[in-house]
């Protein structure tokens, strides 16, 4: 098994992946087509990636049965495309939670101390301790949370400590796990946006997700209030917002922005270098050392568990309920042939596999296989998996959405 990692990746990663016997190949600044030539060129099996764009014409013709995002989000891959060439992608979720958490308060706090301003001033050699001194303070003051994932429960911890008070808005997060967190729940986006002096969002890129926040949203805020965004560019309307901070009263941290250079060094000379409401960061959220170990160490094991058991684990593209309308149940005795039969009833009948599990029994004598169908089978096919003497019973039920 080859092993390509084709963006900046931690030592112990490396070392983690030659310790599981898998041919590793590094080269950090492949991109677009020499990425592309050497995929197919080294016929790597997995492909390791951060930032770099994974199109579909990389994986047409490649070897590729997994690609790993070693990060949280995934949109930079073309999950679409890979799901029709049958290759697994996987991801790191939730290992830079920490770090972006952190960076979403650095960012608040230099917003409301004017930090960088002052730092840039006093470099220049100029002394304003009477304009700088004019701060909010975030002690008592509302934060709003936009997504309750990982990182946006990390996010919540931090700001505690400030002494602030903490409102979010998830689709999934219900009144009772809002007690428990010690938190405000809002109904809607424009609550969130009418209550909190900061908002901060932590969404990944979804097609629900993108352009979620426009003008309505932030002519909603409050006057004088930060916005953060520590997640994804396209979840937010870039020229609403700066449209809003022009004629309201409002500021902005943003570690992501439309126009970002995707390269590591790079000139940029969009319309938020001189806006002095809005303090941009390079898209540094996950980028620490404490989290980049720990997004090299769960890659090494999604590597180690592919290869030892054919399992990926963290899969974004593995949804057999979305077509999946049956679940075929065959105990049978643990022996060659047995699911070969099965699955050749199941052809015949023109009944599609969507996902098997085969569960072999303590003592391998027996096992159960749990077969996702995207159709009913007839009566008749279940007689004649039968007729292997191996097969000792099968049973179908709808599958409950």
């Amino acid at each position: 098994m080859k092993v390509l990692v084709a963006d900046k990746f931690e030592q112990s990663g490396l070392d983690g992946l030659k310790a599981l016997g898998v041919e590793v190949e590094y080269d950090p600044e492949l991109r677009e087509q020499a990425l592309i030539d050497r995929t197919h060129e080294s016929e790597a099996d997995i492909l390791v990636v951060r930032s770099t764009k994974v199109p579909a014409d990389l994986m047409e013709g490649s070897k590729l049965s997994l690609i790993i995002r070693a990060g949280a989000g995934y949109n930079t891959i073309d999950v679409e495309a890979a799901s029709r060439l049958g290759i697994y992608v996987s991801n790191c979720p939730g290992k830079n939670s920490q770090a972006v958490a952190e960076l979403t308060m650095g960012l608040i706090l230099a917003i409301d101390r004017h930090i960088p301003d002052c730092v840039s001033e006093l470099r220049a050699g100029r002394w304003n301790k009477k304009k700088f001194s004019q701060a909010n303070g975030l002690y008592g003051r509302t934060l709003g949370l936009i997504g309750m994932g990982k990182i946006g429960q990390e996010v919540i911890a931090r700001a505690k400590a400030f002494g602030m008070n903490v409102v979010a808005y998830s689709r999934w997060m219900t009144a009772d796990v809002a007690a428990a967190l010690g938190i405000g729940r809002a109904a809607s986006l424009d609550e969130l946006a009418a209550q909190s002096d900061v908002v901060s969002i932590h969404v990944s890129l979804t097609p629900e997700t993108k352009g979620l926040l426009g003008e309505a949203f932030f002519q909603k805020m409050l006057p004088g209030a930060y916005f953060i965004n520590t997640s994804r560019a396209e979840v937010v309307d870039q020229s609403a917002l700066e449209s809003a901070l022009l004629s309201r009263d409002l500021f902005a941290g943003l570690d992501v922005f439309d126009g970002e250079p995707s390269a590591g060094e790079a000139k940029y000379a969009g319309p938020l270098t001189d806006n002095p409401r809005v303090y941009c960061t390079h898209h540094i959220g996950a980028s620490t050392e404490q989290a980049q170990e720990a997004v090299a160490a769960e890659t090494v094991r999604i590597v180690r568990e592919y290869r030892h058991t054919g399992i990926v684990p963290n899969a974004v593209n593995v949804r057999p309920a979305e077509v999946a309308s049956h679940l075929l149940v065959v105990r049978h005795l643990d022996r060659v042939g047995v699911l070969a039969h099965v699955l050749g009833v199941l052809k015949d009948e023109g009944v599609n596999v969507q996902e098997m599990e085969n569960i072999v029994l303590g003592g391998a004598q027996a096992a159960i296989a749990q077969i996702a169908l995207d159709k009913e089978p007839t009566g008749d096919a279940l007689l004649k998996m039968k007729l292997n003497s191996n097969v000792l019973d099968s049973s179908v039920f709808p599958i409950e959405r």
